[in-house]
């Protein structure tokens, strides 16, 4: 009896688990969209090749910002901006808009808005002059 509980119990996870996916290709308005989980998030952290460093996206905008951390002195945990600037901004903000792609440069990533196509160079690093985003048009 206790196993066709545990079946049944299971059965309906994972039934609820699947209807939360998001399948729509198309806005109603012919726009494409992203196909997402209800669950996406609007922040995602990104790793670097610096075990200390992360590249922190705001997934609906595209800002991002260079996130240190340090388990022994305080002075090294700081959050810096790469963009400060919205790259995205309308009343139809969607969560997983724009996604990180690292590439074989450590200092260098590539992020893409999945919805209409644009992608810039992404280049962090510990000197104000050296980061930032660029256009690849």
């Amino acid at each position: 009896m206790k196993k066709y509980i545990f079946l049944l119990a299971t059965s309906f996870l994972l039934v609820i688990g699947n209807s939360a996916a998001q399948t729509t290709d198309t806005a109603e308005n012919g726009q494409p969209q992203i196909a997402q989980a209800a669950e996406t998030t609007r922040y995602k952290l990104y790793p670097t090749q610096n075990m200390w460093n992360f590249i922190k996206l705001d997934t609906q905008t595209g800002k991002m910002w260079m996130v240190q951390f340090s388990v022994e002195d305080s002075n090294d945990r700081f959050v810096y901006d790469l963009n400060p600037l919205y790259l995205y901004f309308n009343d139809d903000m969607v969560n997983g808009r724009f996604e990180l792609y690292p590439t074989q440069n450590s200092w260098n990533f590539i992020l893409l808005d999945q919805i209409d196509g644009r992608t810039w160079q992404v280049q962090w690093s510990f000197d104000k002059d050296k980061r930032g985003i660029v256009p690849i048009m």
